[in-house]
């Protein structure tokens, strides 16, 4: 009887499938009923997006697949080195949203490279800027790509080529329909599905390892990081808590200064605030953002303390056959983001600092997405971050596409090639660059140049070092007195 039962209780995979059909439906939906057949409506969403709903648009927009997967397992890998994500993706988007958004508003221009174009006088500058949107967007859809097939390869038991297709499909669908009318009215929709995914875990998690349901207060009032702690140590690894060990200090102010800059400079994030009907309306989408952002950037270290302590318990001083008798080691082990390897023959398997003698070896990009499993959650967990994972990819890919596209078709073809072209037109232009990109990115999300933060951490460098000098220099300018 008992095994009858068990026969009926639905999988990760069941319930996997029913949350991404749903969600997917829904966005597609809300693609539809936001079709748009004008210019204004495709690249600037008509300028009426409330400020509540631009915030919960502009949170999935920037919160990608590097921030809902990738960077709670940097911080689980890196321990306090890993908050230089944290800090710096966090204060960046405090600098955008307080010194650079409302004045790029109040310019009232379409995108950054028509603002670059007109405050500095120059069609070369203009080109130069579209050129460098295209490109920062295309690195940074690349590691959205790759969340989506790192999710539905899991997941959805389909090859990675085939999951990163099938995103494709459903981002190209609203984004081509909709514009950004349809992407950011999409976004609100996956904002709630992100959120919603990266708190349930957190909060049961928190429940269960220390008696405290709240992950922040759990994290700062239980002896989690003390046992954890002593667990590293034991191990040969150096106290989770010390600070410096993996990076110096150094490195930690730059890469977060880096960090910091190249979010104010993220041209997908800066689009969203052109969206609003007033500087005003900007001002409060950038308060909301950053409280919808609070949410999951204040769980994270959390989840990631709960992830690496799971992780230390379940799987070190195990023997091949105790680990792989976990179902999840399995389907992972299948995906190559997880694998064993008994180098000293004593029968068991050592997760150590030293990574020659290391046996067991775990892709950063999984530690989010295989927590609930590892902790023994109850299946509808694991498939609610599936589809968490896959609308914080989506979403982000999306705008990014969006600034492609705007990019190609108003700031290159329409200001400079073909000034007349009629809104058909240049709407035609827009759509078919959405494809073209869609392909690239495609690609890349098959054959990714390296995991989720990695990639996506390049794309801020890349912003840091071009828009970020132009739009403060060009607000400076325009606005001092």
């Amino acid at each position: 009887m008992s095994q009858y039962i068990q026969q009926l209780t639905p999988t990760v995979e069941t319930w996997t499938y029913l949350f991404v059909t749903v969600t997917f439906f829904v966005y597609l939906a809300i693609g539809w009923s936001a079709r748009v057949r004008e210019t204004r409506g495709f690249f600037i969403a008509g300028q009426g997006i409330p400020s509540i709903a631009n915030g919960a648009a502009t949170a999935a927009d920037w919160m990608s697949a590097a921030s809902f997967i990738s960077m709670a397992g940097m911080i689980s890998f890196l321990g306090y080195d890993g908050a230089i994500y944290l800090m710096g993706w966090t204060g960046g988007y405090v600098l955008l949203a307080l010194l650079l958004a409302p004045y790029l508003r109040k310019f009232g221009k379409y995108t950054v490279p028509d603002f670059v174009g007109d405050r500095y006088y120059s069609s070369t500058a203009r080109v130069m800027a579209a050129l460098a949107a295209i490109f920062i967007s295309l690195t940074y859809v690349a590691g959205q790509m790759r969340g989506v097939g790192i999710v539905f390869s899991r997941f959805l038991g389909v090859d990675i080529a085939s999951g990163v297709v099938v995103g494709m499909l459903i981002v190209g669908f609203f984004a081509v329909l909709g514009g950004m009318k349809g992407i950011t009215w999409t976004q609100v929709a996956q904002y709630v599905v992100l959120i919603t995914a990266f708190l349930v875990p957190a909060f049961a998690l928190a429940w269960r390892l220390t008696g405290n349901p709240v992950p922040q207060l759990a994290l700062a009032f239980s002896d989690i990081l003390t046992d954890l702690n002593r667990l590293q140590v034991e191990l040969g690894f150096n106290e989770y808590t010390r600070p410096f060990m993996n990076k110096t200090r150094l490195d930690v102010l730059c890469i977060t200064l880096s960090l910091m800059v190249g979010t104010a400079g993220l041209p997908h994030v800066i689009v969203r605030f052109y969206t609003v009907p007033s500087v005003r309306a900007a001002r409060y989408s950038a308060g909301w953002a950053l409280l919808f952002i609070a949410l999951l950037y204040t769980t994270a270290p959390a989840l990631a303390v709960f992830a690496r302590y799971n992780l230390l318990t379940t799987l070190n001083g195990k023997t091949a056959l105790e680990v792989r008798s976990h179902e999840w080691v399995q389907k992972w082990e299948t995906t190559g983001l997880l694998s064993f390897e008994d180098k000293n023959d004593d029968g068991r398997l050592s997760l150590l600092s030293d990574k020659d003698a290391n046996e067991i070896t775990i892709d950063n990009d999984i530690i989010v997405l295989s927590t609930p499993e590892v902790a023994g959650l109850a299946p509808w967990v694991t498939a609610l971050v599936a589809a968490g994972g896959l609308a914080a990819a989506l979403s982000t890919a999306a705008g990014l596409l969006l600034v492609i596209s705007s990019s190609t078709a108003h700031d290159i073809y329409y200001r400079l090639i073909n000034p007349k072209a009629s809104e058909e037109r240049r709407l035609w232009v827009g759509r078919l660059m959405i494809l073209v990109a869609l392909g690239v990115a495609g690609y890349c999300g098959v054959k990714p140049p390296g995991f989720v933060a990695q990639v996506v951490a390049f794309a801020f460098g890349l912003a840091a070092a071009s828009f970020f000098p132009l739009l403060h220099l060009g607000i400076s300018a325009c606005c001092s007195p």
